[in-house]
């Protein structure tokens, strides 16, 4: 992305800006909004581990979650030690207030927090393209209150059933938290059933039981889910 181009959107009084997904992804996300994004991450991941504990949740589960945690703190830590390379202008400056994204399937690899062991139909891919993404997203909204972002697809499903809690994420985080289903196993156990079935081993040589989240309930209520994917303008 060359700073030429990123300094006349900025400068620029334009209707729109048409950009290829890999050129996008190269213009940064504020080295303050990354910070906040992962304190944010840990505080959440913090009082699920607090609940899961007065709850008396399996002790492998809790294990899971610290992990996860602790990763976070050191890319957290790794952001603040890390020098800028650079002084290209940041997503927030260049008054950007509305974003369209075509073929928004190609940011479904979002990481998806769960305490579910050995489920299979569970995004845990991590993807720096989904996150820079989020980051963008939420900037946006928090200037629209609660709006500034459409995404269109044909695939908004394709390999898992938690790509559809991914594609909320983006954009109904404020509806997510005020139902309290952000976290992926509340939203799961709400619009989503887990079915058992006998399959085929990898090596062939036998049969296995294999547990998949592979089946949608409530589904009318999914779909009207404040609108569902159909973000109003």
């Amino acid at each position: 992305m060359s700073w030429r181009f990123v300094s006349k959107i900025a400068m620029g009084d334009y209707d729109a800006v048409i950009i290829g997904h890999s050129q996008f992804e190269k213009i940064p996300i504020s080295k303050e909004r990354q910070e906040r994004q992962l304190n944010e991450e840990i505080v959440t991941l913090t009082r699920i581990i607090q609940m899961m504990k007065e709850e008396n949740g399996e002790s492998w589960a809790i294990k899971k979650m610290e992990i996860f945690k602790e990763n976070l703190r050191t890319r957290l830590q790794r952001l603040i030690d890390e020098e800028r390379k650079d002084d290209l202008l940041t997503f927030e400056q260049l008054g950007v207030d509305y974003l369209f994204v075509d073929e928004a399937h190609a940011y479904k690899s979002a990481y998806t927090y769960s305490k579910m062991r050995n489920v299979a139909g569970i995004g845990q891919s991590k993807s720096q393209r989904a996150a820079d993404m989020g980051m963008k997203c939420q900037y946006l909204q928090e200037i629209n209150k609660s709006r500034g972002v459409t995404f269109a697809t044909g695939t908004p499903l394709s390999n898992s059933m938690s790509e559809l809690f991914v594609m909320q994420r983006y954009l109904q985080p404020d509806v997510l938290k005020k139902t309290k289903l952000h976290f992926f196993d509340k939203w799961a156990a709400t619009f989503g059933d887990t079915v058992s079935s006998l399959e085929i081993n990898p090596e062939g040589s036998g049969y296995r039981i294999k547990s998949r989240f592979s089946k949608f309930h409530n589904l009318p209520e999914v779909l009207c889910f404040d609108g569902g994917l159909r973000k109003p303008y």
